[in-house]
């Protein structure tokens, strides 16, 4: 819960494409207009927070999130701080931890190709994994194929 309305709601962070991450989240309907918000992250404890470049704004001017690129994950967890100001004053603080590779958003198998004969009434079906940040190892991945007859 936060001060006087300040409260954030439902802080999710989402890694797609292999190197993009967008963090959201929702402010209380009772925030008054000259509340902000502030979001830094670091991978590891030893760094230092790193704070957002590229907010993504409500109707208001309020920050409800950020667009971070380059993002790796070297580090399995990283840590986030929303600070939360009025009239310029830092009024409360909201952390949390994440795991990375919980968030990420893999891509669809690559160059998928279907090679179908009439002889034997059977299909080749091949593809490539998805691009992935941390996965190092095909095997890692399971498939599910879905045919339908037309």
């Amino acid at each position: 819960t936060g001060m006087n309305g300040t409260a954030i709601e439902n802080f999710v962070c989402v890694i797609y494409n292999v190197s993009f991450m967008n963090c959201t989240w929702h402010v209380s309907r009772t925030t008054l207009g000259d509340t902000q918000y502030f979001l830094y992250w670091k991978s590891s404890r030893k760094e230092d927070f790193i704070g957002c470049q590229n907010y993504i704004k409500d109707s208001y001017g309020r920050h409800t999130g950020c667009r971070f690129h380059n993002v790796t994950i070297e580090n399995k967890r990283a840590y986030f701080l929303i600070n939360v100001s009025r009239s310029g004053q830092n009024i409360q603080s909201y952390m949390k931890m994440i795991a990375l590779y919980k968030i990420e958003k893999l891509t669809p198998p690559l160059n998928v190709t279907v090679n179908c004969t009439g002889v034997s009434h059977g299909c080749e079906i091949q593809w490539q994994p998805p691009h992935t940040s941390h996965v190092k190892k095909d095997i890692c991945f399971k498939y599910e194929i879905v045919i339908e007859k037309k």
